[in-house]
Protein backbone atom coordinates (compact mmCIF):
# COMPACT_ATOMS: atom_id res chain seq x y z
CA UNK A 1 0.00 0.00 0.00
CA UNK A 2 2.71 2.34 0.90
CA UNK A 3 4.63 1.79 -2.54
CA UNK A 4 1.56 2.33 -4.08
CA UNK A 5 0.99 5.45 -2.42
CA UNK A 6 4.53 6.60 -3.32
CA UNK A 7 3.97 5.47 -7.18
CA UNK A 8 0.64 7.67 -7.35
CA UNK A 9 2.26 10.51 -5.74
CA UNK A 10 4.66 10.14 -8.22
CA UNK A 11 1.79 10.40 -11.10
CA UNK A 12 0.49 13.24 -9.73
CA UNK A 13 3.92 15.09 -9.53
CA UNK A 14 4.32 14.73 -12.77
CA UNK A 15 1.23 15.74 -14.60
CA UNK A 16 1.30 18.66 -12.54
CA UNK A 17 4.71 19.61 -13.64
CA UNK A 18 3.90 19.04 -17.02
CA UNK A 19 0.49 20.88 -16.68
CA UNK A 20 2.75 23.65 -15.56
CA UNK A 21 5.54 23.14 -18.46
CA UNK A 22 2.76 23.96 -21.02
CA UNK A 23 1.10 27.04 -19.07
CA UNK A 24 4.33 28.46 -19.04
CA UNK A 25 5.68 27.67 -22.70
CA UNK A 26 2.72 29.82 -23.99
CA UNK A 27 5.66 32.60 -23.86
CA UNK A 28 3.55 36.02 -23.35
CA UNK A 29 4.84 38.70 -26.87
CA UNK A 30 6.24 41.85 -24.99
CA UNK A 31 7.77 45.18 -26.45
CA UNK A 32 9.58 47.70 -25.40
CA UNK A 33 9.46 51.48 -25.16
CA UNK A 34 11.78 54.44 -24.04
CA UNK A 35 9.93 56.90 -22.61
CA UNK A 36 12.59 59.20 -22.32
CA UNK A 37 13.08 59.17 -26.50
CA UNK A 38 9.08 59.72 -26.40
CA UNK A 39 8.88 62.59 -24.81
CA UNK A 40 11.79 64.29 -26.21
CA UNK A 41 10.24 64.22 -29.74
CA UNK A 42 6.78 65.66 -28.52
CA UNK A 43 7.16 69.45 -28.09
CA UNK A 44 4.43 69.88 -25.93
CA UNK A 45 6.23 67.68 -23.03
CA UNK A 46 9.23 69.96 -23.80
CA UNK A 47 6.86 73.40 -23.35
CA UNK A 48 5.74 72.10 -20.28
CA UNK A 49 8.95 71.27 -19.13
CA UNK A 50 10.17 74.76 -19.86
CA UNK A 51 7.30 76.54 -18.09
CA UNK A 52 7.66 74.53 -15.04
CA UNK A 53 11.28 75.49 -15.18
CA UNK A 54 10.63 79.18 -15.55
CA UNK A 55 7.98 78.80 -12.85
CA UNK A 56 9.58 76.91 -10.39
CA UNK A 57 13.19 79.43 -10.15
CA UNK A 58 10.22 82.47 -10.34
CA UNK A 59 8.58 80.83 -7.19
CA UNK A 60 12.43 79.85 -5.70
CA UNK A 61 13.27 83.23 -6.20
CA UNK A 62 10.37 84.71 -3.68
CA UNK A 63 11.11 81.83 -0.87
CA UNK A 64 14.99 82.98 -1.55
CA UNK A 65 14.30 86.57 -1.28
CA UNK A 66 12.50 85.71 2.25
CA UNK A 67 14.89 83.85 3.47
CA UNK A 68 17.51 86.59 2.63
CA UNK A 69 15.17 89.00 4.25
CA UNK A 70 15.25 86.57 7.82
CA UNK A 71 19.04 86.12 7.29
CA UNK A 72 19.63 90.31 7.21
CA UNK A 73 17.00 90.34 10.03
CA UNK A 74 19.37 88.18 12.23
CA UNK A 75 22.63 89.69 11.25
CA UNK A 76 21.26 93.25 12.16
CA UNK A 77 19.64 91.54 15.08
CA UNK A 78 23.37 90.02 16.10
CA UNK A 79 25.21 93.60 15.80
CA UNK A 80 22.42 95.94 17.49
CA UNK A 81 21.67 92.93 20.45
CA UNK A 82 23.94 94.53 23.05
CA UNK A 83 21.74 97.80 22.90
CA UNK A 84 19.01 96.53 22.91
CA UNK A 85 16.31 95.82 26.09
CA UNK A 86 15.03 92.61 26.69
CA UNK A 87 11.52 94.30 25.34
CA UNK A 88 13.16 95.01 21.93
CA UNK A 89 15.47 91.62 21.74
CA UNK A 90 12.43 89.79 21.89
CA UNK A 91 10.29 91.59 19.40
CA UNK A 92 13.07 91.50 17.13
CA UNK A 93 13.55 87.70 17.69
CA UNK A 94 10.09 87.19 17.41
CA UNK A 95 10.34 89.29 13.88
CA UNK A 96 12.80 86.97 12.36
CA UNK A 97 10.62 83.76 13.42
CA UNK A 98 8.00 85.16 11.54
CA UNK A 99 9.71 86.16 8.48
CA UNK A 100 11.70 82.24 8.54
CA UNK A 101 7.98 81.10 9.03
CA UNK A 102 6.81 82.91 6.31
CA UNK A 103 9.63 81.76 3.64
CA UNK A 104 8.85 77.84 5.16
CA UNK A 105 5.54 78.07 4.53
CA UNK A 106 5.89 79.52 0.70
CA UNK A 107 8.53 77.25 0.22
CA UNK A 108 5.90 74.42 1.25
CA UNK A 109 3.02 76.13 -0.15
CA UNK A 110 5.01 76.42 -4.17
CA UNK A 111 6.92 73.01 -3.70
CA UNK A 112 5.80 70.57 -0.76
CA UNK A 113 4.09 67.31 -1.62
CA UNK A 114 0.84 69.03 -2.71
CA UNK A 115 1.89 72.15 -3.79
CA UNK A 116 1.66 74.55 -6.44
CA UNK A 117 4.52 72.93 -8.71
CA UNK A 118 3.13 69.82 -8.28
CA UNK A 119 -0.08 70.55 -9.40
CA UNK A 120 0.96 73.02 -12.04
CA UNK A 121 2.88 69.75 -13.14
CA UNK A 122 -0.32 67.38 -13.53
CA UNK A 123 -2.11 70.00 -15.40
CA UNK A 124 0.67 70.47 -17.95
CA UNK A 125 1.88 66.82 -17.65
CA UNK A 126 -0.46 64.68 -17.39
CA UNK A 127 -2.64 65.07 -20.17
CA UNK A 128 0.52 64.03 -22.60
CA UNK A 129 1.25 60.92 -20.49
CA UNK A 130 -2.79 60.25 -21.13
CA UNK A 131 -1.83 60.39 -24.71
CA UNK A 132 0.86 58.70 -24.60
CA UNK A 133 -0.60 55.58 -22.60
CA UNK A 134 -3.47 55.40 -24.61
CA UNK A 135 -1.13 55.30 -27.73
CA UNK A 136 1.07 52.69 -26.04
CA UNK A 137 -1.70 50.46 -25.67
CA UNK A 138 -2.81 50.75 -29.26
CA UNK A 139 0.24 49.33 -30.35
CA UNK A 140 -0.25 46.72 -27.93
CA UNK A 141 -3.76 45.59 -29.31
CA UNK A 142 -2.53 45.79 -32.93
CA UNK A 143 0.66 44.13 -32.16
CA UNK A 144 -0.75 41.41 -29.72
CA UNK A 145 1.53 42.71 -26.93
CA UNK A 146 0.94 41.42 -23.62
CA UNK A 147 3.42 43.42 -21.83
CA UNK A 148 5.39 46.67 -23.28
CA UNK A 149 8.01 47.78 -20.74
CA UNK A 150 9.58 51.01 -20.34
CA UNK A 151 13.51 50.71 -21.05
CA UNK A 152 13.96 54.17 -19.49
CA UNK A 153 12.92 53.30 -16.34
CA UNK A 154 15.96 52.68 -13.45
CA UNK A 155 13.17 49.98 -12.01
CA UNK A 156 12.82 47.99 -15.08
CA UNK A 157 15.83 45.32 -14.06
CA UNK A 158 16.16 45.42 -18.15
CA UNK A 159 19.97 44.23 -19.03
CA UNK A 160 19.51 43.74 -22.41
CA UNK A 161 16.99 43.93 -24.65
CA UNK A 162 16.97 43.90 -28.63
CA UNK A 163 16.02 47.08 -30.56
CA UNK A 164 13.85 45.35 -32.77
CA UNK A 165 11.95 44.95 -30.12
CA UNK A 166 11.22 48.91 -29.69
CA UNK A 167 7.85 50.17 -30.44
CA UNK A 168 8.59 53.57 -29.78
CA UNK A 169 8.98 55.04 -33.72
CA UNK A 170 5.49 53.14 -33.58
CA UNK A 171 4.01 55.18 -30.62
CA UNK A 172 4.61 58.28 -31.49
CA UNK A 173 3.46 57.53 -35.34
CA UNK A 174 0.05 56.75 -33.47
CA UNK A 175 0.19 60.31 -31.41
CA UNK A 176 0.93 61.69 -34.74
CA UNK A 177 4.45 62.76 -34.49
CA UNK A 178 7.65 61.38 -36.57
CA UNK A 179 10.92 61.10 -36.06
Amino acid sequence: MNSKMKMVMKVVAILITYHLSLVTCNAQKFALVDMDYIFKNIPAYERANEQLSQVSKKWQAEVDALTTEAQTMYKNYQNEVVFLSAEQKKAKQDAIVEKEKQAAELKRKYFGPEGELFKKRESLVQPIQDEIYTAVKAVADQKGFQVILDRASDTSGIIFASPAIDVSNEVLGKLGYSN
